[in-house]
């Protein structure tokens, strides 16, 4: 398996720090690095993966660090270098020259380590030389990270934070093993929770998150699927049991997430800014733009729709993926992708927010959240949903309850495609209201309150309603 270990430092890891924290192996061990320089990987002379360090990330972002390393953290105040190290423990030595490289950059640039006793400052190979005897090569473009156990349908990671995010590194893994037809299987014990990046990254096939239980075995933390380890990967039983970890560790709570996805259309115009629907969104719901946005967690840059229009053009014609968040006193996590479509530029935007027991969910603004988007930023489709879930908007590995849909919206263009008469008379006791302008209208389908399963039969009947008109029109 591999082991986890990050340094938080007030002082930006430099080379020359760097250089002197690997040196920690000695002379004889040899660096390669990915094609963008943004992981080192310290292997042996036969060329083993013994440790990987990614690329000192600069935090901006206050919270989010014991976001995703838990409270009882003392980070650095932002902003602040998070370096990653992972290290792989199929070689004995490998876990604690990790944490001799760790322990060195934080005596060297002060701050702190998670965990917080996986410091050393430890010699581990202590033959001769100097820090520039140690020179880095390109690794291949396709080479995976190091992982647990790699097979030829799947690779496996084994993982134990608090919080398991959608980390840089495992966003490249996602990568590899996609582009290599392998599915990522996600290892973890029963009290670690997922992100809602990182569970949307796992929730398309073959990819999983596997809980390995000590009392049930292993079970898929997403479904409660008992699995087992055959033919180089984890499948189901085919029994169809669901553990019972799955369901025994299912307690309700009174704590809220209010869910809203929403796809926008714009013309590929020079001067399109992106990230103006995913703001607007945000200061509707909680009085403020987002504070932080990125590409992987943690998320680290301040709020820019300007940077994200760059980044998006820099990648076109492929999509962009990236991520933003809240302040710690309104949890709230966004999703954001950017693509080009034969008819302009589309930005898909999902956008969770967390809400404890004693505070009200804002149902009552989601129709003028409605008509906003479609007033000024060219709103398609918005579904909002409400669920029994935890504030801190991450997913523990137990039955959870379903997200109920509150409201759908249907953008003017495809009013129009069906055609209005239809749109506004689906064969349900539900009025939608007429948003935008009267030549042209949107229209908003409010659905209940959250708390009764029964919109979802509302919704299915009003998509298929929808359906039918719009491919009798084709």
């Amino acid at each position: 398996m591999t082991k986890d270990i990050i340094a938080l430092t007030p002082k930006m890891p430099d080379p020359a720090a760097l250089l002197a924290a690997l040196h920690a192996g000695g002379p004889d061990l040899t660096l390669t690095t990915t094609d963008d320089d943004a992981v080192v990987h310290l292997c042996t002379a036969a060329g083993r993966p013994l440790v990987s360090v990614e690329a000192p990330l600069l935090v901006h972002t206050p919270g989010e660090a014991e976001r995703l390393l838990g409270h009882q953290l003392t980070a650095p105040e932002p902003p602040f270098w998070w370096t990653e190290l992972r290290a792989s423990t199929a070689v004995p030595e490998a876990e604690d020259l990790a944490a001799s490289v760790c322990g060195r950059l934080t005596m060297l640039l002060g701050g702190t380590a998670w965990p917080r006793q996986a410091t050393s400052t430890a010699v581990v190979d202590t033959s001769a030389g100097t820090p520039e005897d140690v020179t880095a090569t390109p690794a291949s473009p396709s080479a995976l990270p190091i992982v647990d156990v790699l097979t030829d349908s799947t690779a496996v990671v084994l993982a134990d934070r608090p919080a398991l995010g959608l980390t840089t590194w495992l966003s490249d893994v996602l990568r590899i093993t996609t582009a290599a037809d392998r599915a990522l299987h996600i290892v973890t014990p029963p009290h670690v929770r997922l992100t809602i990046p990182l569970r949307t990254a796992l929730s398309g096939a073959p990819n999983r998150w596997v809980i390995q239980d000590p009392d049930c075995g292993y079970y898929d933390g997403l479904s409660g699927a008992e699995l087992t380890w055959q033919g180089g990967t984890f499948s189901t039983l085919g029994n169809g049991k669901v553990a019972q970890a799955f369901t025994n560790g299912a307690a309700p709570t009174e704590e809220r997430q209010l869910a809203v996805a929403f796809r926008t259309l714009h013309a590929p115009d020079a001067d399109l800014l992106l990230g103006g629907a995913l703001e607007a969104a945000w200061r509707h719901l909680t009085g403020a733009p987002p504070t932080a946005w990125g590409t992987a967690e943690p998320v680290n840059l301040p709020w820019s729709a300007r940077q994200l229009t760059d980044l998006a053009r820099d990648r076109s014609p492929d999509p962009t993926h990236a991520l933003a968040v809240g302040t710690p006193d309104r949890p709230a996590i966004a999703t954001h992708r950017t693509t080009r479509t034969t008819t302009g530029v589309a930005e898909d935007v999902h956008l969770t927010l967390g809400y404890r027991t004693d505070e009200p969910v804002p149902l009552d603004v989601i129709e003028s959240l409605a008509a906003e988007l479609v007033d000024h930023h060219g709103l398609t489709t918005m579904l909002t949903t409400l669920t029994a879930a935890h504030a801190d908007l991450t997913l523990p590995p137990h039955l959870t309850a379903t997200s109920i849909p509150v409201a759908f919206t249907l953008g003017a263009t495809d009013v129009g495609s069906i055609g209005l008469a239809h749109a506004r008379r689906p064969p349900l006791a539900l009025k939608p209201v007429e948003l935008g302008t009267p030549s042209q209208p949107a229209l908003h389908y409010p659905l209940g309150d959250g708390t009764e399963p029964q919109p979802w039969t509302t919704l299915q009947a009003l998509s298929t309603h929808l359906k039918a008109r719009s491919s009798t029109a084709r």
